[in-house]
């Protein structure tokens, strides 16, 4: 039988199943593809670079960035994560030994507290130290119970992990070599116009640029400019707070007032006057200034996106694909934009090739 539609049709939708198959299949390392490919274009200038000044020779360039990105990347983030793990494990055993006493902090939050504001609290059974003290130990023995459970598994996440990683660089050497021919073929691939595709590719990896840089450019200061304040006024684990702020700082507008906002309100109720007035007034003026200066000229103005998009966009994609959806996140929402504003624009240019994308 030769009939071209049916074919024609036939080949859809074996190229959906077999498209389908192939992303089933990459499903369990999708992390490492991704960052992969994020990484690559990341480093793409530099690769570039290399490459004019080795004389095109691909397998050497692609070795050099790959080592530029463990450098500048991968190293750093490992020697954080052990210092982490340490100074984790420190904390955990001062408050097993009783050096860090919530119980005692939340009795000295109590005392500092009007009389007035403690008959309400009191009312409605907030302040009931004993049932504090039972859900804290309840708290810590299911806590206990948790980590006792899940310490079988170490092993296997950390073997998962070793394999994510090795994958991520062996994809990103590719990647990194091959990545202009296999875009190209992607952008061949899309029946598009080149006017349209030239846009949204550009939308694309323009995207990716600003949401990395600019909120890895914004997590490092913040969570750098929280640890200081808080290693200055002697709070215990510094380093771990200031991860904390600076991973919670991926989220627009919330960020590390999440982390050091209570810790002032702490300080202030417990009589510590000065302590509380320094991190409050640090806190506003210099860690959220540093959100509200830098996340818009770095991010904001490539993406071209208003800040209450980029927030929504980056929850919406952490809640559904983890610390990756800070960067999907915003790339669908870019996208989304994108893909509109070429649909309720005016009709595309009869030379596309010789056309500006539009603004």
């Amino acid at each position: 039988m030769n009939n071209p539609e049916l074919q024609k049709k036939f080949f859809v939708v074996l190229l959906v199943l077999v498209s389908l198959a192939f992303g089933w299949i990459l499903l369990p390392f999708y992390g490492a593809v991704f960052w992969a490919a994020v990484l690559a274009i990341l480093f793409a200038p530099f690769h570039r670079w290399v490459l004019r000044r080795n004389n095109q020779r691909q397998n050497s360039a692609a070795i050099l960035t790959l080592l530029l990105c463990l450098v500048l990347v991968i190293l750093p983030l490992t020697l954080i994560g052990m210092s982490l793990v340490q100074e984790a494990t420190q904390i955990v055993s001062k408050v097993r030994s009783g050096e860090i006493n919530f119980s005692l902090y939340f009795k000295q939050m109590v005392d500092s507290l009007p009389q007035a504001a403690v008959n309400i609290l009191e009312r409605y059974g907030i302040l009931d130290l004993e049932t504090f003290q039972a859900r804290l130990s309840s708290s810590a023995g299911q806590a206990s119970q948790l980590i006792a459970t899940r310490a079988l598994t170490i092993g296997q996440n950390t073997f998962n992990f070793a394999i994510s990683f090795f994958v991520m660089l062996y994809m990103l050497f590719f990647f990194l070599r091959d990545g202009q021919d296999l875009a190209a073929r992607i952008r061949d691939a899309v029946p598009l116009s080149p006017y349209y595709k030239r846009y949204l590719f550009t939308k694309f990896t323009t995207v990716i640029r600003a949401t990395v840089k600019g909120n890895i450019v914004v997590a490092i200061v913040q969570g750098a400019l929280g640890g200081l304040i808080f290693w200055f006024l002697g709070i215990h684990g510094a380093l771990l707070w200031g991860v904390l702020m600076a991973f919670l700082s991926l989220l627009p507008a919330i960020g590390a007032a999440v982390v050091w906002l209570p810790v002032a309100i702490y300080f202030l109720l417990s009589g510590a006057i000065w302590q509380g007035v320094v991190l409050t007034l640090f806190g506003v003026l210099v860690i959220g200034l540093v959100d509200n200066v830098l996340r818009p000229i770095l991010v904001g103005k490539d993406t071209k996106m208003p800040d209450y998009v980029v927030l929504i966009s980056t929850l919406g994609g952490m809640a559904l694909f983890g610390l990756n959806g800070f960067v999907i996140g915003p790339v669908i929402a870019a996208l989304f934009i994108a893909a509109w504003d070429l649909f309720s624009s005016a009709p595309e240019p009869r030379h596309p090739a010789n056309a500006n994308s539009p603004q």
